[in-house]
């Protein structure tokens, strides 16, 4: 049996460890960005796409600008600003508060808060194609896109309005049914755009609902997506739906600050991890397993703060295992090399490349 002076040299040796360990589990590793664009003051950015082009030319960056009222393109392998599109209106082509952006192909997705519509345009010259979800969308936010379904594509846009939008104040609960709104989208060999909606849903229920809703995205392979809320009054996390928009029970652990951009990174095999943005100061960027959606990792940048939209690109020959895209303060892009970010949380070697 340990004699009494042993025990509490145990006792105390444990109590000083213990500081150190707290700290190191309350401090990520920080992985610096590859690179951040200059910054853009009068644009106030929200969201991000990546586009390839056919021809195999560097890849376009696009972000929204809710202030400029128009579309911004960056160079993805530097963070180079090559071009804009768009402009305050309503208009084919012009913009009201743009914010979420998707991209299929060549086809570019924008959502407009305030013109309560989704534009479609052509990539690489920007040519309108048409706009859908007038008639149904309220206060549309964010988009994702499943091309799971041969040359369809069915849009998914989360639909945020409020009994008194100054106040936040929240809608009956029985119109929280209403906060994703489902389309079917094609466009015929003529260049005619085809939509039409489908329905609208989202849990009425205490632990699934929706409340304060804008960034989405899917996984076809595993039947879900992960729904961000945002209430932070209920508490913000990332809600597990199915591709029908069924709740599917599950709730992401409760993250600090707003729950934001939120992306699949497919490895390849079947491996891959959820990314989502944690609006700390600075992001906290925190991962999670493809398939069983636990806890798998989380880092930060050396200046990235803010983040609200995210993209995923690669590979590229500056990034030949990807790159993870996110905003800066709402001015600027930065840029994280995935191949650093798996080998420095030690992901699985399909991701490592």
């Amino acid at each position: 049996m340990p004699t009494l002076p042993r025990i509490l040299c145990a006792v105390l040796a444990l109590a000083a460890a213990l500081p150190a360990a707290h700290a190191s589990a309350a401090s990520p590793p920080v992985i610096r960005e590859t690179w951040i664009s200059e910054p853009l003051h009068a644009e106030e950015m929200d969201s991000l796409a990546l586009w390839r082009p056919a021809n195999g030319g560097s890849p376009w960056l696009l972000a929204s600008a809710k202030e400029g009222e128009r579309l911004l393109v960056f160079d993805a392998e530097t963070g180079i600003r090559i071009g804009a599109s768009g402009g305050p209106g309503e208009g084919p082509g012009q913009f009201r508060r743009p914010n979420g952006v998707a991209v299929a192909g060549d086809l570019l997705f924008v959502v407009e808060r305030d013109a309560r519509r989704v534009q479609v345009l052509q990539l690489p010259r920007f040519r309108v194609l048409g706009e859908f979800g007038s008639e149904q969308l309220q206060l549309p936010y964010g988009i994702w896109l499943d091309t799971s379904d041969g040359g369809a594509i069915t849009a998914y846009v989360t639909d945020s309005f409020m009994e008194d939008f100054a106040s936040s104040r929240l809608p009956p609960v029985e119109r929280l049914a209403e906060r994703v709104k489902r389309y079917r989208i094609a466009v015929d060999a003529q260049g005619t755009l085809q939509a039409g909606y489908v329905d609208a849903f989202g849990d009425t229920g205490e632990a699934g609902a929706l409340r304060m809703v804008e960034s989405i995205a899917g996984d076809p392979a595993h039947g879900r997506m992960l729904i961000a809320e945002e209430d932070r009054r209920v508490g913000s996390t990332l809600r597990e739906y199915s591709l029908q928009g069924q709740y599917l029970g599950r709730n992401l652990p409760p993250f600090a600050s707003d729950a934001e951009g939120v992306v699949l990174w497919d490895c390849g095999g079947g491996a891959g991890y959820w990314i989502a943005a944690d609006q700390v100061e600075p992001t906290l960027f925190r991962l999670f397993e493809r398939d069983t959606l636990a806890p798998a990792g989380r880092f930060t940048g050396a200046r990235t703060a803010g983040t609200d939209g995210v993209a995923l690109g690669g590979p590229t020959p500056r990034f030949p295992h990807g790159a993870l895209f996110a905003l800066h303060a709402d001015v600027s892009v930065a840029a994280f090399d995935l191949g650093e970010v798996a080998r420095r949380l030690k992901l699985a070697p399909a991701c490592r490349g």
